[in-house]
């Protein structure tokens, strides 16, 4: 494997030191910082364009949260400088002249509101998710995909480079599930302790850029093999009184309807909102056990998932001085799920003949319910780039359930688990308290420090009941029922360090400190065992330090170069760690393992960026060691019934070795396109103890998004993703296909849009795979949606702009608006 490695990366760095040097020139670098002309607040993602004295395009960047910007390698000449964004009038610098070697610093540049409707609609030459390079993340505006309208933030995240989303709502990064996921850049504490449930309740259109980091910095919770995505909700920074309505509905009986206002003068900002959105995922698949004695068990399933998930807003902003902002929010949310699924076995005996059949019908009603606080608080000192954050953020959620099992056999040596009820509960809190400073020496040195603590309670309930074949009363089971408590605590201390070199090379080094605590306890009620032996304890106890090394090399002609090195961790928690067995299949039954170690990995990367005028390319080879290996292991199957037994265990270590390309090029003002590939050699080292072999391979994957304008005023994307069979550590998976499409039509005088979108247009996104042990063969598939899915949803925007008296401009500009509307959508 090393011998794989070493000639890929010396290979790769020596092609792009190769075109770096036969184009190097000397170049000069353009900034400054964005700010509304009013209020003096930052104005982030602005659009900041350098075009020659002909208006053809030379470099484009966007502004970052503090409204910076920085235009790198420009040579010597004249040039026009042009800064836009909605509901701003554009500002332009014509002429601008550059000198061979020498920066340009604009300073402040003010962009004053227009005075149109602020709330009309741009037209969108190419829809294409924006992407922005920094140095430890690559950054993804998603609020005008047409493709996810009317889906929630887990179909957005699938239009993302780099990510997918498998059956269970998973989220993974270059091929790995195990991230960090984060909303507003912390851990949402309504998510409780399942963020994919969070994830499908959020509406797709509350989003407004997704933050992928790959490699993240000291800076950020080490948390996730393939690191941290994060979340970024849509803000308001206009004043006065503005909002937007919704609603619409597609096949399989799915709508979504919300509502979103905000208010905002020189001292508040109000926000309140309310989201609805009624889902319905009929499904199928099946399972094929091969047992090496001839036998065989196939059974095919067919389910349903519904429910209602309703989401409320509420927040304000005080604006207590220019430099001082406190932000106090809250979320609730109501959602029920009802779970169908009817399973359908066909047993064979050894010579391949049809021994019976059985029936199983599982029914599951869930009401849960959510809340969490935060409060917000952001200070600004008189050195530029200056300030204290502070968050502190509670959460609780609830769930109860009751679960159903029937199961009928056509003869009755078949061994079956009939007329099962499971009544189960969980009860989960979560707090967040963080404080970041940063402090600026100069333009490129500057200091980042911060602590954090999370704290995440969990209890978890199941009482089972059986019923009795021969007396006809449910009596209770104990071996599955029981108690399941835990303590997840976790105390962290970062500090980052950032400074150049030279004018073109900067390194960034961090160190974090964490201490982190795992406490479990399960407690079971069989009145056969001796007190002592009902309770069961585990601790997992262990201090680390994860270090974090970038350094930038940036060249001529629009290209640069970053090498980085990070120590991240992959914490066991949610199921992976819950005793309690899974028996909504009886012949495929699942268990958590709450004695699993912490992933240890380290994580390697070589970027490479350069644009060629329309064109530019962002690649990176990678380079990944994951030790204790957390892993779904199906170990055993029981010889009278054929019950196969899966359980997570830490198996190891694998290493994945790859490269990763995106694209984006236009070929006119009507047609633009994103591409990306992600490829990598994956290989597991197996374990003895769990009678897991070595297994490895290579597994990659591909997408296209195509946006284009086909009129004034209607617009269309399309989507296409490709992943080639994968690797997984007892066998591989079976390749996938989507391909998805949306229309956007912008109507009543750009106020409102209507966008009509299918989802897996040819019906081929499904999961599966083959697994292989020592006792059996498994063939596996499973749909999330039967067919295609067909969305049509319609928005309007509407509001108001505060008068724009001199003594109203004055006085804003006396107190200052320093947040940008808080978090709110």
């Amino acid at each position: 494997m090393h011998n794989v490695v070493k000639p890929i990366f010396f290979i790769y760095l020596f092609i792009c030191y190769s075109i770096s040097s036969a184009l190097a020139q000397q170049t000069s670098q353009i900034r400054g910082i964005v700010v509304d002309s009013l209020s003096k607040e930052a104005v982030d993602f602005a659009s900041v364009s350098l075009l020659s004295p002909t208006q053809q395009p030379i470099k484009h960047v966007q502004t970052d949260e503090k409204g910076g910007f920085s235009l790198e390698g420009i040579p010597a000449g004249n040039y026009i400088l042009r800064i836009s964004f909605l509901g701003y009038e554009r500002f332009e610098r014509n002429p601008l002249f550059v000198t061979a070697g020498k920066n340009v610093d604009l300073g402040t540049i003010q962009m004053r509101m227009s005075q149109e409707n602020v709330l009309r609609e741009v037209v969108i030459e190419g829809q294409t998710p924006t992407m922005e390079v920094g140095i430890d993340r690559k950054v993804f505006d998603v609020s005008q995909s047409i493709v996810s309208e009317g889906g929630t933030t887990s179909d957005l995240l699938q239009n993302v480079p780099s990510l997918s989303v498998d059956m269970d709502g998973n989220v993974g990064l270059r091929g790995s599930t195990n991230v960090r996921i984060l909303i507003d850049g912390k851990p949402s504490a309504l998510a409780g302790s399942n963020i994919n449930t969070l994830l499908e309740s959020l509406p797709a259109n509350s989003v407004q850029r997704i933050e992928v980091m790959s490699n993240p910095s000291s800076k950020y919770d080490p948390e996730g093999q393939g690191g941290i995505i994060n979340i970024i909700l849509k803000k308001n920074i206009r004043t006065g009184f503005n909002g937007m309505v919704r609603g619409g509905g597609g096949s399989y009986n799915n709508y979504n309807g919300g509502l979103d206002l905000n208010y905002r003068d020189s001292k508040f900002n109000y926000f309140t909102g309310y989201n609805y959105n009624r889902r319905n995922a009929p499904g199928n698949g099946y399972n094929d056990n091969q047992y090496l004695n001839g036998s065989r068990v196939y059974n095919t399933s067919d389910n349903q998932r519904t429910g209602n998930n309703h989401m409320i807003r509420l927040g304000a902003d005080y604006f207590l001085n220019e430099k001082t902002t406190i932000g106090l929010s809250g979320n609730m949310s109501i959602r029920d799920n009802i779970r169908r699924e009817d399973l359908y076995y066909t047993y064979y005996n050894t010579s391949g003949s049809a021994t019976g059949t059985s029936e199983r019908y599982t029914r599951q009603n869930e009401d849960d319910r959510a809340y969490d606080l935060n409060l917000d608080f952001k200070r600004e000192f008189k050195r530029e780039g200056e300030e204290l954050m502070a968050n502190v953020s509670y959460g609780r959620s609830k769930e109860d359930g009751i679960q159903t099992f029937n199961q009928f056999a056509s003869d009755p040596s078949i061994s079956i688990d009939n007329d099962r009820i499971n009544d189960t509960y969980e009860d989960g809190n979560n707090t967040n308290i963080q404080i970041d400073y940063t402090l600026p020496f100069s333009g490129d040195q500057k200091l980042e420090a911060g602590y954090r603590t999370t704290l995440r309670n969990g209890n978890e309930q199941q009482l089972s009941d059986i019923r009795n074949p021969q007396t006809g009363q449910y009596e209770r089971d104990y071996d599955l029922t029981n108690d399941f408590n835990i303590e997840d605590i976790v105390h962290a201390l970062y500090a980052n360090y950032q400074n150049k070199l030279t004018d073109k090379l900067g390194y960034q080094v961090g160190l974090r400190a964490e201490q982190a605590y795992l406490n479990t306890e399960y407690i079971s009620y069989d009145p056969e065992l001796s007190p002592e032996d009902r309770i069961a304890k585990g601790r997992l106890d262990y201090f680390r330090v994860y270090p974090s090394v970038y350094i930038t090399q940036e060249l001529a002609n629009d290209q640069s170069l970053q090498l980085s090195y990070t120590r991240r961790v992959n914490r066991p928690r949610g199921w992976q760690v819950n005793p309690f067995v899974d028996v909504s299949d009886p012949l495929n039954l699942r268990q958590g393992n709450p004695n699993l170690m912490p992933e240890d990995i380290h994580s390697m990367e070589l970027g490479y960026n350069k644009k060629w005028g329309k064109v530019s390319l962002t690649s990176t080879v990678y380079h990944r060691i994951t030790n204790d290996v957390i892993q779904m292991i199906v170990d055993s199957a029981n010889v009278e019934t054929n019950a196969t037994f899966s359980s997570f265990q830490n198996i190891s270590q694998n290493r994945a070795t790859g490269i990763e390309l995106i694209s984006q090029f236009t070929v006119g003002p009507r047609m633009d396109f994103m591409a990306n590939f992600n490829g990598n050699y994956l290989a597991f080292k197996g374990s003895e103890e769990f009678g897991v072999a070595e297994n490895s391979g290579f597994n990659w994957d591909a997408n296209l998004t195509a946006n284009g304008r086909i009129a004034k005023g209607l617009t269309a994307q399309l989507r296409a993703n490709y992943m080639a069979p994968r690797v997984m550590a007892q066998g591989k998976s079976f390749d996938m296909v989507m391909v998805d499409a949306g229309f956007k039509l912008a109507v009543l005088k750009d106020k409102g849009s209507l966008m009509l979108n299918v989802r897996d247009i040819f019906n081929q996104r499904r999961f599966g795979g083959e697994q292989f042990t020592a006792q059996f063969n498994r063939q596996f598939q499973r749909r999330m949606m039967q067919g295609p899915m067909a969305m049509l949803t319609f928005s309007y925007r509407f509001g108001m702009k505060l008068p724009d008296h001199k003594e109203d401009r004055d006085k804003q500009q006396n107190n200052g608006d320093e947040m940008g509307g808080g978090e709110q959508f």
